[in-house]
């Protein structure tokens, strides 16, 4: 198992660590649904790359809509 040759200042473990820090990823808006994506990535809540559709995107029903539908069923 290695060692250390000599012990590190504490000045220099800061550059050693900054580079560790995790970034923010780039985010840019979709051009159909305005949502925030991450760039060469197709839009994961339409399903739109570059003007057309390469994912077909179910969507899933919100609550306020499932509980009107249990509602109007009831009734």
């Amino acid at each position: 198992m290695g060692l250390p040759g000599k012990k590190l200042p504490k000045s220099a473990k800061g550059p050693r660590l900054a580079r560790l820090k995790q970034i923010a990823a780039n985010l840019t808006s979709c051009p159909k649904c305005k949502k925030p994506i991450r760039p060469h990535q197709s839009c994961r809540f339409c399903g739109y790359y570059k003007g057309r559709e390469v994912v077909a995107v179910k969507f899933k029903a919100g609550k306020s809509k499932a509980k009107a539908e249990t509602k109007n069923a009831k009734s």
